[in-house]
């Protein structure tokens, strides 16, 4: 039974099954020839995300402007197909996988460098903000980064995720900047 139970630090979710084999049974369970090889499974409380390496389309793709833009189109092209070869497999797998994990399963798959996700969910995230926090997300709405302060704590996690440490120096040398020029700004 999925419940909440309240936990240190507020109320999070109990008593989902352990997913740590999901890699395993999705391998297993795939039709033989979807993938190119096992595919990357990520799991979190809410979503299991399975995304797979398709062969790559034929055809001559050179090394020039045009060439890699044909490229992509044809890598984009092999994933749309995918998607809508294998809907009705995907969507018996993924009922198998909701009833056995207690979560969403989301498919993507990747050619080259080409990487799609087909039908991700989006997870409200309750969190308490102090004013300077708050500040923050309201810096990005203002500057027009993000439209929303949900849409700037989402870019921020994502940013931070990639560029944790340079990225932060590199912000609060610029508020720095900011807050410099706005203050030899006029009354």
């Amino acid at each position: 039974m999925t419940g909440r139970g309240r936990g240190r630090g507020g109320w999070q979710q109990a008593d989902l099954p352990p997913a740590d084999d999901a890699a395993a049974w999705f391998t297993g369970r795939l039709p033989d020839g979807w993938f190119t090889g096992a595919p990357e499974v990520t799991v979190d409380r809410d979503e299991i995300v399975v995304v797979g390496e398709l062969p790559p389309p034929g055809g001559d793709h050179s090394d020039t402007d045009a060439g890699r833009a044909d490229a992509a189109a044809a890598e984009t092209g092999r994933i749309s197909r995918f998607r809508e070869e294998t809907r009705d497999r995907r969507i018996e797998i993924a009922r198998e996988a909701e009833s056995r994990y207690r979560r969403k399963v989301a498919w993507g798959a990747r050619i080259g460098g080409t990487r799609e996700l087909f039908t991700t969910i989006s997870v409200p995230v309750m969190t308490r903000l102090r004013q300077p926090e708050r500040a923050v997300l309201d810096t990005l709405v203002d500057a027009g980064v993000a439209r929303s302060r949900s849409d700037a704590l989402a870019w921020s996690v994502r940013l931070v995720g990639r560029h944790a440490d340079e990225w932060l120096t590199d912000l609060r040398e610029a508020m720095g900047r900011v807050e410099e020029l706005r203050s030899q700004g006029p009354e």
